[in-house]
């Protein structure tokens, strides 16, 4: 079996981070300098994606009291979903995918926007199913070694049968530090080529 895996932000959606910080912003009356000293750190929001937290309710509860203002599930779930945008030719280049092997999602984040994922990233359920994943779920974060050989054991695939797309170049070394063939992404194009060329390849 050949082993598809995608990154989410700025692969398959855009992903305008500072929008979510402005909706941040707006919804707690906190700067993006509090934000960032409060939460979006090595000890907050990166901590979380390494799964620090294995509940979503726990990850909600830490962030509030980082923060020290009280956010709603739902007004920080419509907040990250306002900085998503699909991008139809990358999502059509994994459709391409689930017809040459199994595909799953590797994305950067926490266990509320794993909770989340369906209702974050709608275009995705079809083609994925019950394969997203965030970081959290496999308790090691991208680039560490430990996160791609989490989802190798997962599927029960060696390295060589295994893709991964991923637009840090950065978490493409973490990748091909364990053998797995990744495609640093630039656009859909050159990503749907790789695609076809790792399967011919098999």
């Amino acid at each position: 079996m050949l082993l598809f895996i995608f990154d989410m932000d700025e692969v398959l959606y855009r992903y305008d981070w500072r929008m979510r910080m402005a909706g941040m912003t707006r919804l707690t009356g906190l700067s993006l300098e509090q934000l960032r000293e409060r939460w979006w750190h090595d000890g907050g929001e990166r901590a979380a994606e390494a799964g620090a937290f294995a509940m979503a309710d726990d990850y909600l509860e830490a962030f509030n009291v980082a923060i020290g203002v009280r956010v709603e599930e739902n007004d920080w779930v419509t907040v990250r979903g306002s900085a998503m945008t699909p991008w139809r030719d990358s999502i059509a280049a994994v459709e391409r995918a689930s017809q040459l092997g199994q595909v799953t999602l590797l994305t950067n984040n926490g266990p509320l926007t794993a909770r989340h994922l369906r209702t974050l990233a709608p275009e995705l359920s079809p083609v994925f199913g019950d394969h997203l994943f965030t970081s959290s779920d496999y308790g090691a974060r991208k680039p560490e070694p430990e996160v791609f050989e989490a989802v190798l054991a997962r599927y029960g695939v060696e390295p060589k049968d295994a893709f991964f797309a991923d637009d840090m170049a950065v978490n493409i070394e973490g990748a091909r530090s364990i053998g797995i063939t990744a495609h640093h992404f630039s656009d859909s194009a050159s990503m749907l080529s790789a695609i076809e060329d790792f399967a011919a390849s098999r």
